[in-house]
């Protein structure tokens, strides 16, 4: 049984229609990348699995139980955490703070025990700053722990937004473009730590345009064009698909295909 799958996802906006029966799934420790040019429908995706949309047809599964249309709080609370495109960080409050933020679903709080400061709060907050320094050491930030946020560098405020997700101790972790606007050193940083989350047993969707990192990382790939699915499988037969190739990569993106 899969972790997380679609099955017939369909929505339209007027009378653009943006998914048409597009359907997928992520087993536990895989790393699904999903592709295609802009305009694709991959956003769109996104935001109907992670409960920002609501599909017109079909159905969301997470580990076996049927999630259509729940919001997004009461998904991240069933197991699905994910990140944006755009950064959605504090900047004023510290890096610490940034992932304890992201531990609240975890957190037994009664307003009682708030208001009355009592020995059970004091320890639920020593578990969760613990928590996320682990997460911080995992993401290789333990060292910048107290500075404020907005000190860090671009390719670092990335994996801190990563670490904020994995805060609520996501099964499936989906992931918007994580590497944009990264430097290669600061990709190959972001690479890294995908596949060392897979590894942990997390499930990994991503939407993401950096060729070379989908091949190295991804166990496979899907391909969205004009709101369809054009293809799907493991990379190697994804990059070697000549609808594939006319519709995305080009002769640019299969060269960087090719080169990872």
């Amino acid at each position: 049984m899969s972790l997380l799958s679609a099955h017939g996802i369909s929505i339209a906006f007027g009378g653009l229609r943006a998914l048409e029966d597009v359907s997928f799934s992520v087993d536990a420790g895989e790393v699904l990348a999903i592709i295609g040019p802009n305009g694709a429908g991959k956003t769109t995706l996104f935001n109907i699995v992670s409960g920002l949309y609501r599909a017109q047809s079909g159905r969301v599964m997470l580990a076996g139980r049927d999630v259509t249309g729940l919001p997004p709080h009461r998904l991240a609370a069933l197991g699905l955490a994910r990140t944006f495109q755009n950064l959605q960080i504090f900047f004023r409050m510290s890096v610490l703070e940034n992932v304890m933020v992201g531990r609240h679903l975890k957190e037994r709080r009664q307003l009682v025990a708030e208001l009355l400061g009592l020995p059970s709060v004091l320890r639920e907050n020593s578990a969760t700053r613990e928590a996320a320094r682990d997460l911080l050491a995992f993401v290789g930030l333990a060292e910048r722990a107290h500075e404020p946020a907005q000190s860090l560098p671009y390719g670092a405020l990335k994996r801190l937004e990563i670490a904020r997700a994995l805060a609520c101790e996501p099964k499936v972790l989906m992931l918007d473009e994580p590497a944009a606007g990264c430097n290669p050193v600061e990709t190959e940083e972001i690479d890294r730590l995908i596949v060392a989350i897979a590894r942990k047993g997390v499930a990994v969707v991503l939407v993401e345009h950096d060729m070379k990192l989908v091949m190295r990382i991804s166990d496979r790939v899907l391909v969205l064009d004009q709101g369809r699915v054009l293809a799907q499988g493991r990379p190697q037969e994804v990059r070697a698909d000549p609808r594939v190739i006319a519709a995305y990569l080009g002769r640019h993106g299969l060269a960087s295909a090719h080169a990872a």
